[in-house]
């Protein structure tokens, strides 16, 4: 699996290209932690867009260039030195980049070693998938510094874990180690230490195998659906469904089934 090609937004994130369809977005604030600074903030905002509006792309994955964390959370040192006027200017950019992630298109996994907490793991939380490796801590420690998870944690993790667990995650703010992690639903999958990217840009080879049409359907089927109730999740599968029939890759997948053949997609 070859990298075709790099583009940088910002300072601090990189987008890579692997075979045809696969991008990895590189968090790339390693003297930090990845700790999201409004420049950084900006910066995922605007790669993401770019993401979102490249139909080539059939999976993005999230990986970091920092030897010790996937991202550390909000830059602290530049938000305490924001005046109350300033922090409130700069909240609708910051909720854009973890936007940004959460409305990728196509399915999106996050690659975490080391440190992923507060904003960190919201990153991760507003992907499809969350591969771990042996050195991961993960959790929500807004409450221990008087805020709380603003960047999509309150919504997404009872999702994962359920409205109790989560409820006691958040409120004892306390970090959680790879298993532990991993048993509770916090994270998906658990590897060797120092092999998650590599892992995930594996898995994200395996998903692109398939339709791209098919897979950002499917996506937009499970996020809009989850939570409502059968009748009106069922509409919103039968909406991706005619999405996707009539579509050239149907075509091809049906055509490559009969004829025992890897499929070719338009």
């Amino acid at each position: 699996m070859g990298e075709q090609g790099e583009r940088r937004f910002g300072e601090y994130v990189v987008v890579r290209r692997h075979g045809e369809r696969v991008a990895e977005l590189v968090l790339d604030r390693p003297e930090a932690m990845n700790a999201v600074s409004r420049a950084m903030a900006a910066a995922i905002e605007e790669a993401c867009a770019a993401l979102a509006a490249d139909l080539s792309v059939s999976v993005t994955v999230l990986t970091s260039s920092a030897p010790r964390a996937f991202c550390a959370g909000a830059d602290l040192k530049e938000r305490n030195s924001l005046t109350d006027a300033e922090l409130l200017r700069q909240r609708p950019q910051s909720r854009a980049a973890y936007t940004g992630v959460l409305e990728l298109p196509m399915p999106a996994i996050a690659a975490v070693g080391g440190f992923a907490l507060g904003g960190g793991y919201e990153i991760a939380l507003a992907c499809d998938v969350i591969v771990a490796d042996e050195t991961a801590v993960v959790g929500l420690p807004e409450v221990s510094v008087g805020v709380i998870p603003g960047g999509g944690g309150t919504q997404l993790l009872p999702r994962r874990v359920g409205a109790a667990r989560a409820a006691e995650l958040v409120f004892t703010a306390r970090r959680v180690p790879a298993a532990e992690a991993l048993s509770l639903g916090m994270v998906d999958q658990l590897v060797p230490a120092g092999s998650v990217r590599t892992e995930a840009l594996a898995l994200a080879e395996r998903i692109a195998a398939n339709s791209p049409v098919g897979l950002r359907a499917a996506k937009r089927a499970l996020r809009l659906g989850h939570g409502l109730d059968l009748r009106a999740g069922l509409e919103v599968e039968d909406a991706a469904w005619h999405k996707v029939a009539f579509s050239p890759d149907r075509a091809e997948g049906v055509a490559a089934f009969n004829e025992k053949r890897s499929p070719r997609w338009p």
